[in-house]
């Protein structure tokens, strides 16, 4: 059944490989749970009992509330999986609810922290330089997705509208402009990737030293390098960039729904977090400039 599952979500679905390995991290360790705790070994004969008992032990590790329920969220799309094709009768995730979140503001970096790193950082002149600048340069100038990035190909670049297609969440396409920057930062990686991989142009756009496709992780390690040497913040991920450019944006008065079309989001609520840090920014501006403040 699980296999079954894994390639609906992978070919019906259209999930991200990143997605696909979230269900199945989150699948196995409940199966684990099951086995240890309750000596079932099938997903199938789980109740709701045990899901119950598997939420309170996350808690009890100290896993987020979030992320329990991007667990729940994955067990209980299984059991529905299950149900449509009457492999179970009932759903017992129908009783667990999730666990209530507190709503933290998203981290962005400020806007002279990027550009001490975009414009005053010297990246290396050769092919792990420029990579590494262009991905910087992708993920602050236009607030693409982790995902997104790693399945950027050349060919997604319009050169002369200077606009990029994105494949995005659920298949959803949207274009997005770039500014001159990126397109000087792509030249210059094409430069480079060229003189070392011959023949690989109809692949990913970023690739790693050996020329094998990019990785979270090691985008994780690139965004963790550069940005820690101009700001504190305790998040360095690939993320925050897009949460800066999303930020970064409503300062200068971009209108929200440009900012959810061009994040990809399918409603403003995902989108209307930012305002909050645009909010604070202008009761700065009001303490300080207006004399009744």
């Amino acid at each position: 059944m699980l296999n079954t599952f894994f390639k609906y979500l992978e070919y019906e679905k259209r999930y991200s490989k990143h997605t696909l390995l979230s269900y199945e991290n989150d699948l196995k360790q409940f199966k684990s749970f099951l086995e240890n705790q309750s000596q079932l070994h099938d997903l199938l004969k789980a109740e709701h009992r045990h899901i119950r008992a598997w939420v309170v032990q996350l808690m009890q590790e100290g896993i987020k509330p979030k992320s329990i329920n991007r667990k729940i969220v994955s067990l209980r799309t299984f059991y529905k999986f299950a149900i449509s094709r009457e492999a179970i009768q009932q759903n017992p995730t129908q009783k667990i609810k999730a666990l209530k979140v507190s709503k933290d503001l998203p981290q962005f970096v400020q806007e002279k922290e990027m550009d001490n790193l975009l414009n005053l950082l010297e990246f290396p002149d050769d092919f792990e330089g420029s990579r590494d600048a262009l991905i910087m340069e992708l993920l602050y100038g236009t607030g693409i997705r982790l995902a997104e990035l790693l399945n950027l190909k050349y060919s997604d670049f319009n050169l002369s509208s200077k606009t990029i297609r994105i494949l995005g969440k659920g298949n959803k396409e949207r274009i997005i402009p770039f500014h001159s920057k990126i397109l000087e930062r792509l030249n210059n990686y094409i430069s480079h990737k060229n003189k070392m991989f011959i023949g690989n142009e109809a692949g990913p756009l970023i690739v790693s030293i050996n020329g094998n496709d990019a990785y979270p992780m090691m985008i994780n390690r690139i965004t963790k390098k550069y940005l820690n040497q101009v700001t504190t913040i305790s998040k360095t991920s690939p993320h925050v960039l897009r949460h800066t450019f999303a930020t970064h944006l409503l300062n200068k008065g971009a209108d929200l729904n440009a900012v959810k079309d061009l994040l990809g989001h399918s409603s403003l609520a995902a989108t209307q977090v930012y305002t909050h840090n645009s909010l604070d920014k202008l009761k700065k501006v009001f303490d300080q400039a207006h004399p009744k403040a």
